[in-house]
């Protein structure tokens, strides 16, 4: 069985990118301080605890998860290779 490299790096960018995005509005909606996040901005250039930065966050996980997605399908195509 062979994975879409496409569908399997589209998926995994998305989940992330809204991941990082949901939990940022959590933490401003709540009011949290944000402290775990913030170490988020040391990664992901002009991410911050903010409205904006929420913003910034989901390109930036959306691109990670793509990234990550991509060459998960690719290599796991690589090595399980076909068996006839």
């Amino acid at each position: 069985m062979k994975l879409n490299v496409k569908a399997l790096a589209l998926s995994t960018g998305a989940v992330l990118g809204l991941a990082v995005f949901a939990i940022t509005f959590w933490f401003i909606i709540f009011g949290y301080q944000g402290n775990t996040l913030i170490k988020l901005a040391n990664v992901y250039l002009g991410y911050s605890v903010t409205w904006y930065g929420a913003f910034i966050g989901f390109i930036w996980g959306f691109v990670d998860g793509f990234i990550g997605g991509a060459l998960i399908a690719y290599f796991y195509n690589l090595f399980a290779g076909s068996k006839s």
